[in-house]
């Protein structure tokens, strides 16, 4: 039988039996764009600021002025 050279420490143990796994975020589309986000996230689609599926900031406007 395979005997380890040196002694595993009990964190090393645990963190290998542990259910408590890494999961992926959850992606949602906005209704409105079309653009994939974070949930209860607010995003940036073509200078403007989107949170479910409304204009909160037109930053498009100020772009076209400067």
């Amino acid at each position: 039988m395979a005997h380890p050279k040196r002694r595993q420490s009990s964190t090393r143990r645990d963190k290998r039996r542990t259910h408590y796994k890494a999961t992926a975020p959850t992606v949602a589309v906005c209704p409105t764009t079309g653009e994939a986000h974070l949930y209860h996230r607010a995003h940036w689609h073509e200078g403007k600021l989107y949170y479910r599926g409304q204009v909160l900031i037109d930053n498009s406007e100020e772009e076209n002025l400067a």
